[in-house]
């Protein structure tokens, strides 16, 4: 990455040994039931993408898709996966912050400390999320020989499933095992079938993450103390209760917003809000063909979903801003099941076909607007 003086604005090595060095430790299981686990997800992901394309019609019959690996991953293994991403991702950010280090001993002591200090921050970061995510299909991160990526050798283009933490979601809320593991499958195999069957998908995404992240006005000082108020959620020393301002409700992302990155991230949160509901609805409108107890899971994963795990939970969540993650599923399910209530499957399976056809955040939230847009201007 550019730097001055040597020193980046991120120490990412430091970053994956903090988060690797804190994250929780996962379930008790024995060395037998975690190769057994391990094999059974990658059986359900490789069953669940005959079931999604059947059921989606994304990929045409006769059609074979760019090949991605699955990947069974502990909780290590997708902090060094999403630092990665991170730091391909944030390149043209933080070359930009580092031409913007102020000169003389104050820069000096920025580049030889900041690294550092952001470093250690963002490693308790992906610490907490490490022990959160379930799986995850990763279009950005480079491939390496431990987390090898698609076949054309392009770089990400990996399914994850982060084993521990799908073990320790299963006994938390009681379910059939073998179903929660294939109902999770169905759900992270839908994101691989959109960015496989959809070849502009990703670099439409990435396109417009880096429109925001170009629009990003924010110095460096300022971008550690917003890293700073989100690790400090997970110590508790955040600031007391009578004297948190207007910024507290607000998420990471809204605070470096500028007024002209709202336009793109509006574009961005109606994409993922359709790719996660689209998923939601998917595993779904599988789930009663091939996970007998999908009702019951469905049931208790939503209430876990909306309780989180505790007030610092729920603060923290605030902060990055994955409440509104928790949003885009629901807005985007119900976007994805009344447009192929009023066109059928087929008809909504027009959205992929170009950027010009995707929902607006408009269009999520009245998907009958949609409909207009796309299939009436079509058939007039």
């Amino acid at each position: 990455m550019t730097s001055i003086g040597g020193a980046e604005m991120v120490d990412w090595n430091l970053a994956v040994a903090t988060a690797t060095r804190l994250v929780r430790p996962g379930p008790e299981i024995s060395r037998e039931e975690a190769r057994a686990v391990v094999a059974e997800l990658r059986r359900h992901a490789k069953a669940s993408e005959e079931h999604v394309r059947l059921f989606t019609r994304m990929i045409p019959e006769g059609t074979e898709p760019e090949d991605t690996p699955v990947l069974v991953v502990d909780r290590a293994g997708w902090i060094k996966a999403n630092a990665a991403g991170f730091r391909e991702l944030l390149r043209p950010l933080l070359a930009k912050m580092e031409s913007r280090r102020p000169g003389g001993p104050g820069g000096a002591v920025l580049g030889a400390v900041g690294g550092k200090v952001t470093g250690v921050e963002l490693g308790m970061l992906l610490s907490f999320l490490a022990s959160r995510i379930l799986g995850q299909y990763e279009t950005f991160a480079p491939a390496t020989r431990e987390l090898p990526g698609s076949a054309d050798g392009g770089g990400g283009g990996r399914l994850l499933l982060v084993a521990p933490n799908i073990v320790h979601v299963e006994r938390e809320l009681d379910v059939d095992p073998h179903d929660f593991r294939l109902w999770v499958a169905l759900h992270e195999e839908t994101h691989r079938t959109q960015f496989t069957g959809v070849p502009w998908l990703r670099d439409h995404l990435q396109g417009e993450i880096q429109t925001f992240l170009d629009e990003t006005d924010v110095d460096p000082m300022t971008f550690l103390e917003r890293l700073r108020e989100a690790a400090q959620s997970l110590s508790g020393a955040g600031r007391p209760e009578g004297e948190r301002g207007e910024e507290s409700g607000r998420s990471l992302v809204d605070i470096v917003q500028t007024p002209a990155q709202r336009e793109v991230l509006g574009r961005l949160t109606a994409v993922m809000s359709l790719l996660e509901g689209h998923a939601d609805f998917v595993m779904d409108g599988v789930g009663p063909e091939v996970v007998g107890s999908v009702a019951e899971i469905r049931e208790k994963f939503q209430r876990r979903r909306a309780q989180g795990a505790g007030r610092l939970d729920q603060a923290l969540r605030k902060l990055l801003g994955l409440d509104a993650k928790l949003r885009q599923y629901k807005d985007g399910e119900k976007f994805v099941r009344s447009v192929v209530e009023e066109v059928g499957m087929d008809g909504f399976n027009r959205v992929w076909t170009s950027p010009n056809t995707l929902p607006t955040k408009a269009e999520i939230a009245k998907p009958a607007e949609w409909v207009a847009r796309v299939h009436r201007t079509a058939e007039s």
